[in-house]
């Protein structure tokens, strides 16, 4: 898979992943926090930055999430560190996987992927390398 760095200009969010999978840049939106991008079979890669204006922690975004009543979403996997959290689920028939970095100035990073559940041994082992990627510039 060829390798291609989206680096976000309003909030120096990195992330590095496929662009021949996720070949399908969607517009940005018009405040500029980030970017998603579409593959021909189903699965979607956001890459963006927000202002931690609810003075979240890696902890409190694992609660909140534990916590979500939103229809057929569930939360299988959590994990957290000093400035960073993961997150991985089933939301309908997708699998999604989160990963948010707290940077400087208050900016939570954040890679969202989501995927049918049906294409799991496609995208599985692209996760990891693309949740990794991700930084603050």
């Amino acid at each position: 898979a060829k390798p291609f760095t989206y680096v976000n200009a309003r909030f120096g969010t990195v992330c590095t992943f496929p662009d021949d999978i996720f070949t399908d840049r969607q517009p940005e939106p018009e405040n500029g926090d980030g970017q998603q991008w579409l593959s021909a079979d189903g699965a979607s890669l956001s890459c963006y930055g927000s202002y931690n204006a609810g003075d979240d922690t890696p902890d409190s975004v694992v609660n909140d999430e534990k916590a979500s009543t939103e229809p057929g979403y569930k939360l299988t996997y959590s994990k957290t560190g000093k400035n960073w959290a993961v997150l991985s689920g089933i939301k309908g028939d997708n699998i999604f996987y989160e990963r948010c970095v707290f940077g400087k100035e208050d900016v939570i990073h954040t890679v969202w992927i989501e995927y049918p559940a049906s294409l799991k041994t496609k995208y599985d082992p692209l996760v990891g390398a693309i949740a990794g990627s991700l930084k603050a510039q």
